[in-house]
């Protein structure tokens, strides 16, 4: 069977890691790299051609290959957010990268644009939405929702039956409790404890994870 043909968005770290992931653990070839025009100043990246994401679908039409966003949680992921809609307003189907080394036990597969890496345990039941990364050795508990839009960062334990809202950002070594959901927009520092709900926009930092007099959409990441 020949290889389904891809082109990442993105010139960054996460666009070299998941071209190196892609590559290595998928059904799928790389064929190219996309940016916006005004980071498109070279006419290759990691050997492959990098084109103008206005050109795209020119050189490189949905009919023939998919795409997929590697990038940050820039924005409170709002940047890939944006790209991950632009592609799919094109036409583009919108690639998934599940490693064959993290243990997904959920009868749920996860949405488009997933980025899920080694060492995850995703338990059964648990539903994960579009848009959503989540980087090594994470524990997502049964019955939890992972809802679009979200970055989870290395060793994040989230507890059975939470819902993480969209556009949250969780750092490393960060816990969450049993039944708690975690608000629209949060940050959550490294290594916070979360055993109550949280408020929409807010950072929760170690080591009682007190809510900052700040919005996260005020701090740059």
């Amino acid at each position: 069977m020949k290889p389904k043909k891809l082109i990442i968005f993105g010139t960054g770290d996460i666009a070299q890691l998941a071209k190196y992931y892609f590559d290595i653990d998928s059904e799928y070839e790389v064929a190219a790299f996309t940016v916006d025009s005004e980071y498109c100043t070279t006419s290759t990246f990691e050997n492959l051609p990098l084109v103008s994401f206005g050109d795209v679908m020119l050189k490189y039409p949905p009919a023939n290959y998919e795409m997929f966003i590697a990038l940050s949680y820039a924005q409170m992921n709002n940047l890939r957010k944006v790209k991950f809609l632009d592609a799919k307003t094109m036409g583009y189907t919108i690639a998934s990268y599940v490693s064959s080394k993290c243990s997904y036990l959920s009868q749920f597969s996860p949405g488009e644009n997933s980025f899920i890496l080694e060492d995850n345990t995703i338990q059964p039941f648990v539903k994960i939405e579009d848009n959503v990364t989540l980087w090594s050795g994470n524990h997502i508990g049964h019955h939890s929702i992972i809802k679009s839009h979200n970055f989870v960062s290395s060793h994040v334990v989230i507890s059975g039956h939470c819902t993480i809202e969209s556009n949250c950002f969780l750092g490393v070594n960060a816990t969450i409790g049993h039944q708690v959901t975690i608000a629209e927009g949060t940050l959550l520092g490294a290594g916070s404890v979360v055993t109550k709900n949280t408020e929409e926009d807010c950072i929760y930092v170690p080591a009682k994870s007190i809510k900052l007099f700040k919005k996260s959409n005020d701090v740059k990441l």
